[in-house]
């Protein structure tokens, strides 16, 4: 049984080989568009964090402190101040796009905050682009402190006669120690890359090994493919996938991570394994999805367009727990959920692959499941 197997997964193996060279729309799918999107949109996150957000800045107070206060602002790589003589105006360049926002800072406030009463700055962002809003708001909201904090710490020193260190106790009577882990710099980039080169693996596999599965049938091609049994014809096909697509794996760990100097905490051998079983998971899954349709440019077209609902619902960009009930469930059958889960803790945090022993079983459900509807399904199209 064994001699007669092996040889028809390895004739298989060739077979989709040689269908590949010929499929102009596969070789495109499987050998250029994954290297292609991974540095194309790895490109576009290359910096990481965004620089020189302009913010306009108005002046009524024109006292020293206003002055060091847009001074440390300014130095920030993050913001751009741009100076307006008047709030009309920075408004009105806020509206037309030329700036993120206004800061104001009114008149009084450097003798407010000397004489211990509440000093009020207005800081005003477009919040319409969350990064750019997000960015200025936590730059700007830590220089305020911090320098409101060093005048009123002087002047607890020098008019009160107060040690350094009884001085801070008034200013900062709690001192919040905050550390962001993993993600220290709080980078857009770091965030988003290492999911969306998980992405594109999964979505290129998808569509292509679906799109050639449809191709079978709309070419009366099921009889041949078949010829060695269902098991041999579904991991026949599955094998060549399983090598390319685990080749580009391991190019984009090695080589898309340290062009894009992206963090990897975890174990080389954990995350491998991780991702071959993933692969794996995948491939009756894009099977059984390619023998529900009959023609090859509808099946590329539906898998196309799913790419981007499926990355919304597997709680990358938004929390899992935030989604619609409904959504969760639905979520919960796609092998990107629970791989997603694993491969960021691997990834980022340098956890273990047994650390979501939840989302391992859940990925290792969905492989039996997408196998045992991918086996049922070609064999009732054999039978037809």
């Amino acid at each position: 049984m064994k001699k007669h197997s092996e040889p028809s997964i390895i004739k298989l193996f060739l077979r989709e080989a040689k269908l590949v060279a010929k499929d102009h729309s596969l070789l495109l799918t499987l050998l250029i568009a994954p290297l292609l999107y991974a540095f194309f949109y790895g490109s576009i996150y290359i910096n990481k964090e965004e620089n020189n957000v302009k913010l306009a800045v108005v002046d009524d107070d024109r006292s020293k402190f206003s002055r060091l206060l847009q001074q440390n602002i300014d130095n920030s790589p993050v913001i751009e101040l741009i100076h307006y003589p008047n709030l009309e105006e920075a408004k009105a360049h806020m509206y037309r796009g030329d700036c993120q926002g206004y800061f104001y800072i009114p008149k009084g406030t450097e003798s407010n905050l000397l004489s211990l009463k509440q000093s009020n700055v207005v800081l005003a962002v477009n919040a319409a682009r969350f990064l750019p809003s997000s960015d200025i708001l936590t730059n700007v909201q830590q220089i305020c402190l911090t320098i409101g904090a060093g005048v009123r710490l002087k002047y607890f020193e020098k008019s009160e006669g107060m040690s350094s260190t009884m001085a801070m106790e008034n200013v900062m009577p709690v001192n919040l120690d905050y550390r962001p882990m993993f993600n220290e710099r709080l980078s857009y980039g770091n965030f988003l890359l290492p999911g969306l080169l998980a992405l594109i693996l999964q979505q290129t596999l998808l569509i292509g090994l679906s799109e050639s599965v449809a191709g079978e049938r709309q070419h009366s091609r099921i009889g041949e493919w078949l010829k060695g049994g269902i098991s041999n014809g579904i991991w026949g096909k599955g094998l060549f996938y399983l090598l390319v697509f685990s080749a580009y794996a391991f190019f984009f760990l090695h080589v898309n991570y340290r062009v894009l100097d992206l963090p990897m905490r975890g174990k080389e051998f954990e995350i491998g394994v991780l991702l071959i079983l993933f692969i794996l998971t995948l491939i009756p899954m894009a099977q059984f999805i390619g023998s529900l349709f009959k023609s090859q440019l509808l099946c590329l077209q539906m898998m196309a367009f799913s790419t981007y609902p499926i990355f919304l619902i597997t709680g990358y960009s938004w929390p899992f727990q935030s989604l619609p009930k409904v959504l969760q469930w639905i979520s919960l059958f796609l092998p990107t959920t629970p791989f997603f889960k694993m491969y960021l803790a691997i990834v980022q945090s340098g956890a273990g692959l047994l650390s979501q022993p939840g989302a391992l079983l859940n990925l290792m459900a969905l492989w039996l499941l997408y196998s045992a509807l991918a086996y049922y399904q070609i064999k009732a199209l054999k039978k037809q």
